[in-house]
């Protein structure tokens, strides 16, 4: 079983991406800017945003945090994000969610610029990217596909299994290994809280990307032999073993199917750290100006 290190992989990523702004800075005197709109006090949002944040200053990234109350309007809002659209400085724009429930989330996603939409969540660059157009990947896929692509994964021919059809991760999952392409050229099944006979599915998956939200729901007797996993799962639940009270638990039950794994990710420390690292990869891009004139 080999682990696929995200955290390692992400810092090797930021270090390329250090060296890059060095040169963007000495060629062009400019620096990527990325900036990130928090509505209200959500605990996770906070420390999702404030390690966005630490990544920006870590590889020479100038960054803006926008804060807003909970209680702001939608009009407002959406004003914050033409505001920033018509900002030259600024390279890329997140609007972290989720949001409060008298917000609607798509037509905040809608209202920014796909030239700076580094998360890749508009339907302008999820259409690029399903019709294998060069625009910014999803983060959190995209950090997949780099880690699949890093450790040498072969996907090609394989039968992948997705489990969960979030547009966060597990659509677009399912389109970017299905495309012509490597890490890609996967037969893949999509499968969902609907699927019928799921254990007879994910039993004949080559890879199995695990996107559902509950902890340790995959098992040793739902995959086969040298299965490599991803698990893109994580939830907080209590826990007498760490000094905190809490632990951090992936989809998959990690010391059960860990024996008959080619490859998996741990969690923490496996696909969690690459989000990151490919949004500012995405900043990089959109500083470069490499998918839009």
């Amino acid at each position: 079983m080999i682990i696929l290190d995200g955290k390692k992989t992400s810092n090797d990523i930021k270090e390329e991406i250090t060296n890059q702004v060095k040169s963007i800075n000495s060629s062009l005197g400019k620096t990527p800017h990325l900036s990130a709109i928090l509505v209200g006090n959500d605990g996770a949002s906070e420390t999702y945003i404030n390690a966005k944040v630490k990544a920006c200053e870590k590889v020479g990234f100038a960054s803006t945090l926008v804060r807003l109350p909970d209680n702001v309007s939608e009009e407002e809002l959406l004003s914050e994000v033409d505001k920033i659209n018509n900002n030259q400085d600024i390279d890329g724009l997140i609007v972290q969610l989720p949001l409060p429930s008298h917000i609607d989330e798509m037509k905040v996603t809608e209202a920014i610029d796909p030239k700076k939409d580094v998360d890749g969540f508009h339907p302008s660059n999820i259409g690029r990217m399903a019709l294998n157009l060069a625009t910014y990947l999803p983060a959190t896929p995209a950090g997949i596909l780099e880690l699949l692509k890093r450790y040498n994964v072969e996907t090609s021919g394989k039968h992948c299994v997705v489990i969960g059809r979030s547009h966060i991760v597990g659509s677009p999952m399912s389109v970017l290994m299905a495309r012509n392409s490597d890490p890609g050229n996967c037969t893949v099944t999509l499968t969902h809280s609907r699927t019928q006979n799921l254990k007879d599915i994910t039993r004949t998956a080559d890879i199995l990307i695990v996107a559902l939200g509950k902890a340790e729901f995959v098992t040793s007797d739902m995959i086969k032999e040298g299965v490599c996993i991803i698990d893109v799962g994580i939830t907080r639940v209590k826990s007498e073993k760490t000094k905190s009270g809490w632990q951090l638990l992936g989809d998959v039950n990690f010391e059960d199917v860990k024996e008959k794994c080619s490859y998996i990710t741990p969690v923490p420390g496996g696909v969690g750290p690459m989000t990151i690292a490919m949004l500012l990869q995405n900043t990089l891009l959109a500083s470069k100006k490499e998918f839009f004139s």
